[in-house]
């Protein structure tokens, strides 16, 4: 097979990603799940050949010496992919996670509404954070797009690769891709602030200089939105403030209380009879967490979080509490995915008014 007839195969599957390691058949990962689109093993002359047919000749050379290369690619007006390519074992290898070319709405994607929120603001720090393949990026991409379609705004995007293209909307939409438009995160963000962007876009807070520079931007009057690999609004705080040295944390956590404008901690869980449902924790700012954050007592946020629901706060079980209750996830698929059992426990079995 092509890579055409691949990346073909992908779509037409609506599978999230496909696999190309040598050794093994050309795997498309389905609602989670792993599994082969053709029984054949791939050669080392296989992979080589598929994935090249996605690089330019630059690009080859880029991938030869760094030995891994991220970017994107289009299927014509079908779809594109963010791609992976990089070495094991010597031999070339790739992984490409499809991008739909149609950004879905938050009702669509069956986020929380709190979400339209987020897409009204003018000023603040959100962060969408999970394990990688949980949809961060297309649920930031959702919100962006209401902001897109509704507001006459300049929204500039910083991402390695570029993923959803945003459509005309309202908005002038500024999008730049690592290596291609920059050549740093923390350079292309130092220049955001010289380019007049109302929203910024940080496609992922990597490290030190990342974070840095987009909490900065978030406290000159920016809305700034940015993904993290983090499983809980506490954890995605403690991150942050331990990736400073020792000497800067306490400023840190003063400018993070004040631009932080809410986290939403998401997973992808498997539904009963096939596809995904978003399960999240919301935490969204307030005087209380404010505090917590500045005197560096994040271990108090789960109980900030429980005690806040009539404000849109919720914890991840609360989400999966209520999948369980309709019957579109297993208790036991709840449970694997759950950070507090004896909460989700509690949930489950308590009545309605408890939740």
């Amino acid at each position: 097979m092509s890579i055409q007839d691949l990346l073909e195969t992908i779509v037409k599957k609506d599978a999230s990603d496909l696999h190309l390691v040598v050794g093994s058949p050309a795997v498309m990962r389905i609602d989670g799940e792993l599994m082969p689109i053709a029984p054949a093993p791939l050669t080392p002359d296989d992979t080589e050949s598929l994935i090249n047919e996605l690089l330019s000749s630059e690009q080859k050379e880029m991938l030869s010496v760094n030995k891994e290369l991220d970017f994107s690619f289009a299927l014509g007006d079908v779809a594109r992919f963010r791609v992976n390519a990089y070495f094991q074992k010597g031999y070339v290898s790739g992984a490409l996670r499809l991008i739909p070319t149609y950004i879905k709405t938050i009702e669509e994607l069956n986020l929380p509404s709190i979400c339209h929120n987020f897409a009204k603001m003018r000023q603040g720090f959100i962060l969408v954070t999970g394990p990688t393949g949980h949809g961060k990026s297309t649920t930031i991409a959702s919100i962006i797009n209401e902001i897109n379609q509704t507001r006459p705004v300049h929204i500039l995007t910083i991402e390695d690769p570029i993923e959803y293209v945003y459509p005309k909307g309202k908005a002038l939409v500024s999008q730049r891709e690592m290596h291609l438009d920059t050549h740093s995160w923390d350079v292309s963000l130092r220049s955001a602030l010289r380019e007049d962007p109302d929203t910024v876009l940080v496609g992922e807070m990597r490290d030190f200089e990342t974070i840095s520079s987009a909490i900065t931007v978030a406290e000159t009057g920016h809305l700034v939105f940015a993904t993290l690999h983090t499983n809980s609004a506490s954890q995605s705080i403690d991150r942050i403030i331990d990736v400073f040295p020792e000497r800067q944390q306490a400023q840190i956590r003063l400018q993070l209380a004040a631009t932080i404008a809410g986290i939403v901690s998401q997973r992808l869980i498997p539904a009963i009879g096939g596809g995904r449902v978003p399960g999240s924790e919301i935490l969204l700012t307030s005087p209380a967490v404010q505090t917590t954050i500045r005197d560096g007592k994040t271990h108090q946020i789960d109980n900030i979080i429980q005690t806040s629901g009539q404000t849109g706060m919720r914890l991840l079980e609360v989400s999966l509490a209520e999948y369980v209750n309709l019957g579109r996830i297993t208790l036991e698929t709840a449970q694997a995915y759950s950070l507090r059992p004896k909460e989700l426990e509690r949930l489950v079995r308590g009545p309605a008014s408890e939740r």
